[in-house]
Protein backbone atom coordinates (compact mmCIF):
# COMPACT_ATOMS: atom_id res chain seq x y z
CA UNK A 1 0.00 0.00 0.00
CA UNK A 2 1.35 3.41 -0.99
CA UNK A 3 1.70 6.05 1.72
CA UNK A 4 0.62 9.20 -0.11
CA UNK A 5 2.77 11.32 2.19
CA UNK A 6 5.93 9.53 1.09
CA UNK A 7 7.85 9.15 -2.15
CA UNK A 8 8.10 5.40 -1.71
CA UNK A 9 6.11 2.23 -1.13
CA UNK A 10 6.66 0.05 1.93
CA UNK A 11 7.15 -3.47 0.55
CA UNK A 12 8.61 -6.86 1.39
CA UNK A 13 10.46 -9.46 -0.65
CA UNK A 14 11.42 -13.02 0.21
CA UNK A 15 14.92 -14.10 1.16
CA UNK A 16 16.01 -17.46 2.55
CA UNK A 17 12.50 -18.45 3.63
CA UNK A 18 12.01 -15.14 5.47
CA UNK A 19 11.51 -11.59 4.23
CA UNK A 20 13.30 -8.27 3.92
CA UNK A 21 11.44 -5.04 4.57
CA UNK A 22 12.14 -2.44 1.89
CA UNK A 23 11.25 0.92 0.39
CA UNK A 24 10.56 1.15 -3.33
CA UNK A 25 11.01 4.52 -5.02
CA UNK A 26 9.59 4.62 -8.57
CA UNK A 27 9.83 7.64 -10.89
CA UNK A 28 6.67 9.02 -12.45
CA UNK A 29 6.23 7.72 -15.98
CA UNK A 30 8.06 4.42 -15.51
CA UNK A 31 6.23 1.60 -17.28
CA UNK A 32 6.80 -1.67 -19.08
CA UNK A 33 7.13 0.29 -22.32
CA UNK A 34 9.44 2.85 -20.71
CA UNK A 35 11.43 0.97 -18.04
CA UNK A 36 13.95 2.72 -15.82
CA UNK A 37 17.23 1.69 -14.18
CA UNK A 38 17.04 0.76 -10.51
CA UNK A 39 19.54 1.12 -7.66
CA UNK A 40 19.48 -1.59 -4.95
CA UNK A 41 20.68 -0.12 -1.65
CA UNK A 42 21.56 -1.36 1.86
CA UNK A 43 23.48 -0.25 4.94
CA UNK A 44 26.56 -1.18 6.93
CA UNK A 45 27.24 -2.87 10.27
CA UNK A 46 24.01 -2.88 12.28
CA UNK A 47 22.55 -0.11 10.10
CA UNK A 48 18.92 0.18 9.04
CA UNK A 49 17.53 2.00 6.05
CA UNK A 50 15.75 4.76 7.96
CA UNK A 51 19.05 6.00 9.44
CA UNK A 52 21.13 7.63 6.72
CA UNK A 53 19.96 5.98 3.49
CA UNK A 54 16.81 7.89 2.58
CA UNK A 55 18.62 11.09 1.50
CA UNK A 56 20.72 9.11 -1.01
CA UNK A 57 17.67 7.30 -2.37
CA UNK A 58 15.76 10.57 -2.69
CA UNK A 59 18.56 12.13 -4.74
CA UNK A 60 18.75 9.12 -7.06
CA UNK A 61 14.96 9.11 -7.38
CA UNK A 62 14.90 12.83 -8.16
CA UNK A 63 17.40 12.18 -10.94
CA UNK A 64 15.01 9.63 -12.47
CA UNK A 65 16.17 6.32 -11.01
CA UNK A 66 14.07 3.74 -9.21
CA UNK A 67 15.50 2.62 -5.85
CA UNK A 68 14.98 -0.48 -3.73
CA UNK A 69 16.29 0.20 -0.20
CA UNK A 70 16.19 -2.79 2.13
CA UNK A 71 17.01 -3.93 5.65
CA UNK A 72 18.99 -7.12 6.17
CA UNK A 73 17.25 -9.98 7.90
CA UNK A 74 17.50 -9.70 11.71
CA UNK A 75 17.38 -5.89 11.44
CA UNK A 76 14.88 -3.08 11.02
CA UNK A 77 11.69 -3.98 9.18
CA UNK A 78 12.91 -7.42 8.14
CA UNK A 79 12.19 -10.78 9.76
CA UNK A 80 14.75 -13.00 11.44
CA UNK A 81 15.31 -14.15 15.00
CA UNK A 82 17.21 -13.49 17.14
CA UNK A 83 17.36 -9.79 16.38
CA UNK A 84 20.49 -7.82 15.51
CA UNK A 85 22.64 -10.74 14.42
CA UNK A 86 25.11 -9.99 11.62
CA UNK A 87 25.41 -13.02 9.36
CA UNK A 88 27.56 -12.46 6.28
CA UNK A 89 26.14 -15.40 4.32
CA UNK A 90 22.57 -14.30 4.99
CA UNK A 91 23.31 -10.70 4.12
CA UNK A 92 24.88 -11.68 0.79
CA UNK A 93 21.82 -13.86 0.14
CA UNK A 94 19.66 -10.82 0.90
CA UNK A 95 21.57 -8.86 -1.73
CA UNK A 96 20.99 -11.60 -4.30
CA UNK A 97 17.32 -11.78 -3.37
CA UNK A 98 16.98 -7.99 -3.64
CA UNK A 99 18.57 -7.90 -7.08
CA UNK A 100 16.38 -10.76 -8.28
CA UNK A 101 13.27 -9.07 -6.91
CA UNK A 102 14.25 -5.76 -8.54
CA UNK A 103 14.56 -7.45 -11.92
CA UNK A 104 10.99 -8.73 -11.61
CA UNK A 105 9.41 -5.33 -10.96
CA UNK A 106 7.16 -3.78 -13.62
CA UNK A 107 8.64 -0.60 -15.03
CA UNK A 108 12.22 -1.60 -14.19
CA UNK A 109 14.89 -2.37 -16.77
CA UNK A 110 16.14 -5.76 -15.61
CA UNK A 111 19.45 -5.22 -17.39
CA UNK A 112 20.05 -1.82 -15.78
CA UNK A 113 20.36 -2.72 -12.10
CA UNK A 114 23.01 -0.98 -9.99
CA UNK A 115 24.01 -1.94 -6.46
CA UNK A 116 24.89 0.65 -3.81
CA UNK A 117 26.31 -0.22 -0.41
CA UNK A 118 27.95 1.71 2.38
CA UNK A 119 30.56 0.59 4.95
CA UNK A 120 29.99 -3.15 5.52
CA UNK A 121 27.41 -2.98 2.72
CA UNK A 122 30.10 -1.56 0.45
CA UNK A 123 32.03 -4.78 0.85
CA UNK A 124 28.88 -6.76 0.11
CA UNK A 125 28.43 -4.74 -3.09
CA UNK A 126 31.89 -5.72 -4.29
CA UNK A 127 31.14 -9.41 -3.76
CA UNK A 128 27.64 -9.17 -5.21
CA UNK A 129 28.82 -7.45 -8.39
CA UNK A 130 31.71 -9.91 -8.76
CA UNK A 131 29.29 -12.85 -8.57
CA UNK A 132 26.65 -11.39 -10.91
CA UNK A 133 28.09 -9.92 -14.13
CA UNK A 134 24.56 -9.02 -15.24
CA UNK A 135 24.59 -6.19 -12.68
CA UNK A 136 25.21 -3.01 -14.66
CA UNK A 137 27.16 -0.89 -12.17
CA UNK A 138 28.14 -0.67 -8.50
CA UNK A 139 28.78 2.03 -5.91
CA UNK A 140 30.87 1.16 -2.83
CA UNK A 141 30.81 4.00 -0.30
CA UNK A 142 33.48 4.07 2.43
CA UNK A 143 33.50 0.30 1.89
CA UNK A 144 34.69 -2.37 4.29
CA UNK A 145 37.35 -4.16 2.25
CA UNK A 146 39.94 -5.53 4.66
CA UNK A 147 39.22 -7.05 8.07
CA UNK A 148 42.80 -6.82 9.29
CA UNK A 149 42.95 -3.11 8.55
CA UNK A 150 39.61 -2.53 10.24
CA UNK A 151 40.50 -4.70 13.24
CA UNK A 152 43.65 -2.68 13.80
CA UNK A 153 41.45 0.34 14.51
CA UNK A 154 39.86 -1.28 17.60
CA UNK A 155 41.59 0.04 20.70
CA UNK A 156 43.15 -2.54 23.03
CA UNK A 157 41.03 -1.65 26.06
CA UNK A 158 37.85 -2.12 24.06
CA UNK A 159 39.19 -5.35 22.61
CA UNK A 160 39.97 -6.73 26.07
CA UNK A 161 36.39 -6.01 27.15
CA UNK A 162 34.83 -7.46 24.01
CA UNK A 163 36.68 -10.78 23.77
CA UNK A 164 34.96 -12.47 26.76
CA UNK A 165 31.63 -11.55 25.17
CA UNK A 166 32.79 -13.05 21.87
CA UNK A 167 33.60 -16.35 23.59
CA UNK A 168 30.23 -16.42 25.35
CA UNK A 169 28.35 -15.51 22.19
CA UNK A 170 30.02 -18.26 20.18
CA UNK A 171 28.81 -20.69 22.83
CA UNK A 172 25.32 -19.14 22.63
CA UNK A 173 25.36 -19.60 18.85
CA UNK A 174 26.19 -23.30 19.17
CA UNK A 175 23.63 -23.92 21.90
CA UNK A 176 20.85 -21.77 20.47
CA UNK A 177 20.62 -19.61 23.58
CA UNK A 178 20.25 -15.84 23.89
CA UNK A 179 23.03 -13.98 22.05
CA UNK A 180 25.66 -12.07 24.02
CA UNK A 181 25.83 -8.63 22.47
CA UNK A 182 28.25 -5.77 21.97
CA UNK A 183 27.56 -2.17 20.96
CA UNK A 184 28.51 -1.20 17.42
CA UNK A 185 29.63 2.28 18.53
CA UNK A 186 30.95 3.69 21.79
CA UNK A 187 33.49 6.00 23.35
CA UNK A 188 37.17 5.12 23.70
CA UNK A 189 37.69 2.25 26.14
CA UNK A 190 34.08 1.08 26.07
CA UNK A 191 33.10 -2.42 24.96
CA UNK A 192 32.13 -1.43 21.42
CA UNK A 193 33.25 -2.34 17.91
CA UNK A 194 33.85 1.28 16.86
CA UNK A 195 35.44 3.51 19.51
CA UNK A 196 37.44 6.03 17.50
CA UNK A 197 36.87 9.71 18.43
CA UNK A 198 34.45 10.29 15.54
CA UNK A 199 32.36 7.14 16.01
CA UNK A 200 29.79 8.26 18.59
CA UNK A 201 29.46 11.86 17.30
CA UNK A 202 29.12 10.50 13.76
CA UNK A 203 26.40 7.99 14.58
CA UNK A 204 24.55 10.51 16.76
CA UNK A 205 24.61 13.03 13.88
CA UNK A 206 22.88 10.50 11.63
CA UNK A 207 20.06 10.16 14.17
CA UNK A 208 19.86 13.93 14.62
CA UNK A 209 19.38 14.22 10.84
CA UNK A 210 16.20 12.12 11.06
CA UNK A 211 14.98 13.89 14.19
CA UNK A 212 15.39 10.95 16.56
CA UNK A 213 17.50 10.39 19.70
CA UNK A 214 20.35 7.95 19.30
CA UNK A 215 19.60 4.42 20.49
CA UNK A 216 22.54 2.04 20.88
CA UNK A 217 22.69 -0.79 18.36
CA UNK A 218 23.95 -3.99 19.99
CA UNK A 219 24.87 -6.93 17.77
CA UNK A 220 25.92 -10.49 18.53
CA UNK A 221 29.58 -10.36 19.61
CA UNK A 222 30.33 -13.41 17.43
CA UNK A 223 30.78 -11.06 14.51
CA UNK A 224 34.13 -9.60 15.64
CA UNK A 225 36.48 -12.49 14.70
CA UNK A 226 34.53 -12.97 11.48
CA UNK A 227 34.97 -9.34 10.49
CA UNK A 228 38.70 -9.56 11.11
CA UNK A 229 38.99 -12.61 8.84
CA UNK A 230 37.06 -11.12 5.91
CA UNK A 231 38.52 -9.21 3.00
CA UNK A 232 35.85 -8.54 0.36
CA UNK A 233 38.33 -6.24 -1.36
CA UNK A 234 39.95 -9.37 -2.77
CA UNK A 235 36.99 -9.70 -5.10
CA UNK A 236 37.47 -6.24 -6.63
CA UNK A 237 39.60 -7.75 -9.39
CA UNK A 238 36.58 -9.85 -10.40
CA UNK A 239 34.20 -6.90 -10.79
CA UNK A 240 33.93 -6.45 -14.56
CA UNK A 241 31.32 -3.68 -14.33
CA UNK A 242 31.94 0.01 -13.73
CA UNK A 243 32.33 0.48 -9.97
CA UNK A 244 32.51 3.77 -8.09
CA UNK A 245 34.57 3.83 -4.90
CA UNK A 246 33.82 6.73 -2.54
CA UNK A 247 36.79 6.66 -0.18
CA UNK A 248 37.16 8.82 2.93
CA UNK A 249 40.78 9.88 3.40
CA UNK A 250 40.34 10.20 7.19
CA UNK A 251 38.33 6.99 7.57
CA UNK A 252 38.70 5.63 11.10
CA UNK A 253 36.79 2.40 10.43
CA UNK A 254 37.68 1.26 6.90
CA UNK A 255 41.19 2.68 6.37
CA UNK A 256 41.64 4.47 3.07
CA UNK A 257 45.04 3.00 2.16
CA UNK A 258 43.80 -0.58 2.32
CA UNK A 259 40.62 0.28 0.40
CA UNK A 260 42.51 2.09 -2.34
CA UNK A 261 44.91 -0.82 -2.76
CA UNK A 262 41.99 -3.19 -3.36
CA UNK A 263 39.95 -0.72 -5.42
CA UNK A 264 42.77 -0.19 -7.88
CA UNK A 265 42.52 -3.87 -8.84
CA UNK A 266 38.99 -3.45 -10.23
CA UNK A 267 39.28 -3.24 -14.05
CA UNK A 268 36.74 -0.41 -14.41
CA UNK A 269 37.08 1.36 -11.08
CA UNK A 270 36.30 5.03 -10.66
CA UNK A 271 37.97 6.10 -7.41
CA UNK A 272 37.03 9.34 -5.66
CA UNK A 273 38.81 10.42 -2.49
CA UNK A 274 37.20 12.79 0.01
CA UNK A 275 39.06 14.67 2.74
CA UNK A 276 36.69 13.57 5.45
CA UNK A 277 35.86 10.77 7.88
CA UNK A 278 33.82 7.59 7.75
CA UNK A 279 30.63 9.10 9.21
CA UNK A 280 30.71 12.57 7.64
CA UNK A 281 29.44 11.61 4.20
CA UNK A 282 25.94 10.86 5.51
CA UNK A 283 25.33 14.51 6.44
CA UNK A 284 25.93 17.87 4.80
CA UNK A 285 28.14 19.36 3.55
CA UNK A 286 29.97 16.16 2.51
CA UNK A 287 26.77 14.33 1.65
CA UNK A 288 25.98 16.87 -1.08
CA UNK A 289 29.35 16.46 -2.76
CA UNK A 290 29.41 12.67 -2.56
CA UNK A 291 25.85 12.11 -3.76
CA UNK A 292 26.35 14.52 -6.69
CA UNK A 293 29.36 12.47 -7.80
CA UNK A 294 27.34 9.26 -7.46
CA UNK A 295 24.45 10.63 -9.52
CA UNK A 296 26.94 11.65 -12.22
CA UNK A 297 28.40 8.13 -12.18
CA UNK A 298 24.93 6.61 -12.60
CA UNK A 299 24.12 8.98 -15.44
CA UNK A 300 27.33 7.97 -17.21
CA UNK A 301 26.72 4.24 -16.95
CA UNK A 302 22.92 3.85 -16.64
CA UNK A 303 21.52 6.53 -18.94
CA UNK A 304 17.85 7.41 -18.57
CA UNK A 305 15.12 7.55 -21.18
CA UNK A 306 13.05 10.73 -21.13
CA UNK A 307 10.39 10.41 -18.44
CA UNK A 308 7.83 12.98 -17.42
CA UNK A 309 8.22 14.26 -13.88
CA UNK A 310 11.97 13.59 -13.54
CA UNK A 311 14.16 16.28 -12.03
Amino acid sequence: MIDKLEAFQEIKFGSGGEFCGAWLFMPDGASESKPVPLVVMAHGLGGVKRVGLRPFAERFHAAGYACLVFDYRHFGDSSGEPREIVDFDKQLEDWRSAVGFARSLPGVDADAIAVWGTSLGGGHVIETAADDPRIAAAIAQCPFTDGRATGAKIDLIALAKIMPRVALDLIAERTGTTPVRVATAGSKGQAALMTTPDAMPGVEAMYTAIGEPYVSVNVGARILPRIMKRAPGRRAKDVSQPIFFAICEQDSVTPADATIAWAEKAPRAEIRRYETGHFDIYVSPWFDKVVADQVAFLQDHLPLASLSGNV
